[in-house]
């Protein structure tokens, strides 16, 4: 299992379109995604591969980190494990 977080997105972008950029680009679908809204300028969601480990993960985020799409610069980031 492994999780990216993707910031700086378009507050009006939906979870087909967030799926289809990534697609587009070579990840596989996500299987959950959360929505980060933060203060509401630079909304952000955390996207969980359960049958991507993260290594692979980091491999594929240069493809979009610093990416323009949809008036922004989206930034991407592999997230390491939670602790709780």
């Amino acid at each position: 299992m492994s999780m990216l977080f993707v910031g700086n997105i378009d507050n009006g972008i939906t979870d087909e379109e967030i799926k289809a950029f990534l697609v587009k680009y070579g990840f596989p679908p996500f299987d959950e995604i959360e929505h980060v809204p933060g203060d509401g300028t630079r909304p952000a969601v955390t996207l969980t591969f359960h049958s991507l480990d993260p290594e692979s993960l980091r491999k594929l985020q240069p493809r979009i980190h610093n990416m323009f799409w949809n008036g922004r610069t989206v930034n991407a980031h592999v997230m390491t494990e939670r602790f709780g």
